[in-house]
């Protein structure tokens, strides 16, 4: 995926374009607002730290980049964030807790600067980092009661490991599919590695429904395991991989939702 997209003027933009990611930081958070009890106000604080935070990755890379062009760009996009991100989060650390906030701070320092050095390499489609960056996308979960009450209750772990769960189970699943086109085009075998994790992610997904006994949360963890196992499944047919991936994107995304509602529904039904 592009660092940067040219508008019809050639200026340089980095305005956020992987959806997935987005969906990633966005439905947890409001997942999580929506179980703590609604909108409130100290919401926008964490929501623009979000926001802001994952923004900058493209603009940072551009700027540990040696190459000149859309460094004046990156320049003004990265100051602007991290004013709005610091002044948010000082706020947030002033409302306290201190220590939870500091410590969720510098774990999302070490990830972006983790994330800025592999896009820099050019590794950014490795799947162990896109694992790793929908567990820190994913997080956003447990800033949401962290906000509002001062703390981070058992619901917003639980929630934590749900979405990063499917949200691996996805990651896997597309890379087999990935993997699985690119054999099919130069006429070989495919690799059997991301099938393989996509099965043993699938399989801990539906595993996870021992820990719960919410009929909506069940529904949750069976729903999406049964269809990335189709997935893979509809990935031995050479017709099915000349599916678009966009709209392989936009199937996902739908899974993602459903997923999140009947996760948050059930979640609420226990409280």
């Amino acid at each position: 995926m592009k660092d940067v997209a040219l508008n019809t003027r050639s200026r340089i933009t980095f305005f956020p374009r992987e959806h997935g990611a987005t969906a990633m930081l966005l439905v947890p958070l409001i997942a999580s607002a929506i179980i703590a009890g609604g909108w409130q106000p100290v919401l926008l604080a964490v929501l623009l730290v979000a926001v802001c935070a994952f923004a900058m990755k493209d603009p940072l890379v551009v700027l540990a980049r040696r190459r000149m062009e859309g460094k004046r760009e990156a320049r003004y996009w990265v100051a602007v964030e991290a004013v709005i991100a610091a002044v948010c989060g000082a706020f947030l650390i002033w409302r306290g807790p201190v220590r939870e906030w500091v410590l969720l701070a510098l774990g999302s320092a070490a990830f972006y600067g983790l994330a800025v050095a592999v896009n820099v390499r050019n590794r950014q489609r490795a799947a162990w980092f896109q694992v790793a960056s929908a567990i820190a996308l994913t997080s956003t979960c447990i800033a949401v009661p962290l906000a509002i009450a001062g703390s981070i209750p058992l619901w917003a772990w639980q929630v934590w490991l749900l979405f990063a769960l499917q949200a691996a189970a996805g990651i896997f699943a597309v890379h087999a599919r990935l993997d699985a086109r690119i054999a099919l085009r130069r006429n070989l075998l495919a690799p059997q590695g991301s099938r393989l994790s996509a099965h043993l992610a699938a399989f801990a997904l539906g595993s996870a429904m021992l820990a719960f006994n919410n009929l909506w949360i069940d529904a949750a963890l069976t729903l999406a395991p049964i269809c990335y196992l189709l997935e893979l499944r509809r990935q031995r047919s050479p017709r099915s991989l000349e599916t678009p991936l966009t709209r392989i994107g936009l199937q996902s995304l739908a899974l993602s939702l459903v997923f999140a509602g009947l996760v948050t529904f059930g979640i609420v039904s226990r409280r």
